[in-house]
């Protein structure tokens, strides 16, 4: 029988709480939290090994606890109140289940490609969480090979990012690093970079992304860093036909990438 738990002075509740707020005790414990069937379905099946599982027994469908119990059979499931259970979940739309994970190691040097001409996203300090989930999502929704983030400036593991992505970051192949860093791994596996920026550009649909390519996006706020714009194979750009000179992360990448897609005939 499962333990029950009620009190929400917990000490396991309060690890919960204090995960899901402080980035920093995510690095320290290398733990984090995810909620809902769908994130934690994607996570398992991205490779992640679950620690506990969080069950609000009057929610959960036991359909779906079936389904994957292959998957569970080793991992501590608890039993919530209805009352730490809505203390803990973000959503109202959770399916009452909720879970900390083990993180990854999304080091560089643990990065290894599948195909020979592989189709890279790389985003330099992308900042805001619904940026970064929104980008899993383009990266996803064109099957991307890798997605690239050099300098993160925010947790990959923030409860946000794992919203927004809506459990994109658990399937994707997600590498980090510093500019210089993704650079030179770029330039070794001789992968071509394309890099979104204004300075010295042509329109990105007159570039052959046949072979392997990364296409490279910076921030709204301050484009991508002159290391990039240096190191590029052919800077590019987005022909902008309003007042604006500049678009949504997100939206800039999944233009250049789906033309990148289309030039493979969509392989």
């Amino acid at each position: 029988m499962p333990k029950f738990l009620s009190s929400l002075q917990n000490p396991l509740i309060k690890q919960y709480q204090l995960l899901q707020e402080k980035s920093k005790e995510r690095r320290k414990q290398q733990l984090f939290p995810i909620e809902g069937q769908r994130e934690i379905a994607l996570a398992l099946e991205g490779g992640y090994r679950l620690h506990t599982l969080l069950i609000q027994p009057e929610i959960t469908s036991e359909a779906w606890l079936q389904n994957l119990q292959p998957q569970l059979s080793e991992i501590e499931q608890i039993h919530l109140s209805t009352e730490v259970y809505e203390k803990l979940a973000y959503r109202g739309s959770t399916e009452g289940v909720l879970a900390l994970a083990h993180q990854k190691d999304h080091a560089l040097s643990q990065l290894s490609l599948e195909h020979k001409n592989p189709l890279i996203l790389v985003a330099e300090a992308p900042e805001k969480p619904g940026n970064i989930g929104a980008l899993l999502r383009t990266a996803d929704a064109a099957n991307v090979d890798v997605v690239i983030i050099a300098n993160p400036k925010t947790d990959l593991y923030n409860p946000n990012i794992i919203r927004s992505s809506v459990g994109c970051v658990f399937t994707q192949s997600i590498a980090l690093g510093s500019t210089s860093e993704i650079i030179a791994w770029l330039q070794q596996q001789d992968i071509a970079i394309y890099a979104a920026t204004l300075q010295n550009a042509v329109p990105y649909h007159m570039q052959n992304y046949h072979k392997a390519t990364a296409i490279v996006v910076g921030t709204e706020a301050s484009g991508l860093t002159e290391p990039w714009r240096v190191a590029s194979t052919q800077n590019i750009m987005i022909p902008m036909q309003g007042f604006i000179d500049s678009m949504n992360v997100s939206v800039a990448a999944g233009i250049l990438i789906f033309e990148a897609k289309r030039q493979r005939n969509f392989e």
